[in-house]
């Protein structure tokens, strides 16, 4: 399929744009992100809207900041908007290529977040595609990774957007030869140390006899939706055995989840990203969640820890509490500040308040002196949840407690509190188009 037609066929298929969308594409000069940026233009200009292209420049190579000039003065030619974001951290001395990665989300995040962009495009195409499947596949990947890269993937404030992935590498550059559009070529992309560029130095991103891309597409499709199948049975199971509650703790029936086998440990593994706060950066291992899925069947239950969770009985079913000992270091919220707390909580000070505050867990000392201040019987939460509540402090103690609709002034606290986990309990379904 041409490129064009394979691009709008994706963005049609995926849809949630604007009536004038407003996209940003991540451009770093090679081949493929110029060529889906000179499609992205095209496609926003067609329906009155734009294409912001977006080059963060890492700053591991002297040349990288001529090499950004270079693509805006390119995309500029073409009136197409550029922003380059730079990456200033301090570098590893290890791990240089995930830490870079990592980096370079977090500014293009931060971009989109800014200007009000909700739609990210990156040029993985099909090459990238079988690639990933042949690495995951030798690395001996769960049936989850060798569903490849999904089409969209979501994000807070933000969904990542592939478009390109049924695109041969071959259709993208020969695009850029009818455009006489010249690119960069990344030294690291041809460097054996790293496995991918391994593949790509040899005759193509090939597996087993006469696996190329096309074949593997096939095969890679299929995983997808299993995968597809697999998550909808979690998220049927977790909408039955799982109520999540605002305070950050979760009430599980256990019976359905223990029964469930696999179905059950991945279930769990998303309840513990949920409530632990660590999303999908630390995968659980499956030992573990097996482990504790069984242990959900006995009788009595005995209380268990997992990914910064612990799990212990109440009435007749299980509360998934975040690990108090766990949770992240006290941060001070200025007048008219926000900060993310504990990787879940969402923490905002009014610009009326007269000083700064912090946000910890309340502890069990707080749980004390609001215990001693407050009725026994006015608030449905169990007590023994209290020390785990985010709480907000001053010089003087605990300030307020607002998931106990508590605070120790009669003129209340001017901060709020919102629940925003890494990841949602049922998370964006993995996408095939």
């Amino acid at each position: 399929m041409d490129p064009a037609a394979a691009l709008d066929a994706a963005l049609a298929a995926i849809g949630g744009f604007e009536p004038r969308p407003s996209l940003a594409v991540g451009v770093s000069g090679g081949p493929d992100s110029l060529a889906l940026t000179i499609l992205a233009d095209r496609w926003a200009r067609e329906r009155g809207g734009t294409a912001w292209a977006l080059t963060v420049d890492h700053r591991l190579r002297p040349e990288s900041a001529a090499e950004a000039e270079r693509v805006g003065r390119w995309l500029a030619a073409r009136n197409i908007p550029h922003a380059t974001l730079v990456w200033r951290d301090a570098k590893p001395s290890t791990g240089i290529q995930e830490a870079a990665r990592e980096a370079r989300y977090r500014l293009l995040a931060e971009w989109c977040a800014e200007h009000g962009c909700l739609h990210l495009l990156l040029a993985h195409h099909r090459d990238d595609q079988a690639e990933t499947y042949l690495i995951r596949r030798r690395a001996a990947s769960g049936a989850d990774g060798l569903a490849g890269m999904a089409m969209v993937r979501e994000v807070p404030g933000l969904r990542l957007v592939r478009p390109l992935l049924a695109v041969p590498k071959a259709r993208l550059l020969a695009l850029l030869d009818a455009e006489r559009q010249p690119y960069v070529t990344d030294p690291s992309n041809r460097d054996p140390v790293f496995e991918r560029a391994r593949l790509r130095l040899g005759p193509g991103p090939r597996g087993r006899e006469g696996e190329g891309p096309g074949s593997l597409a096939a095969e890679i499709r299929a995983n997808a939706a299993n995968r597809i199948a697999r998550e909808r049975e979690v998220g049927s199971l977790l909408a039955a055995a799982v109520a999540l509650h605002p305070a950050g703790f979760a009430v599980l029936d256990a019976a359905p989840v223990a029964a469930a086998g696999e179905l059950g440990e991945r279930a769990l593994d998303r309840l513990v990203a949920v409530i632990g706060g660590a999303g999908a950066r630390y995968p659980l291992r499956r030992e573990r969640l097996a482990r504790l899925r069984q242990a959900l069947g006995e009788t009595p239950f005995r209380p268990r820890t997992l990914g910064g969770c612990r799990f212990v009985s109440w009435r007749g079913r299980v509360l998934a509490l975040r690990e108090t000992a766990r949770a992240a270091a006290p941060l001070s919220i200025a007048p008219g500040g926000s900060t993310l707390w504990d990787r879940r909580f969402l923490a905002t000070l009014s610009l009326a308040a007269e000083r700064p505050v912090r946000i910890a867990p309340l502890g069990s000392n707080g749980a004390a002196v609001v215990g001693r201040n407050r009725p026994r019987d006015d608030n449905p939460l169990p007590r023994f949840i209290y020390p785990t509540l985010p709480a907000f402090w001053d010089d003087a103690g605990v300030l307020a407690v607002p998931h106990l609709l508590w605070a120790r002034t009669t003129t209340g606290c001017r901060a709020s509190l919102a629940f925003r986990p890494p990841v949602s309990l049922f998370g964006a379904g993995f996408t095939v188009v």
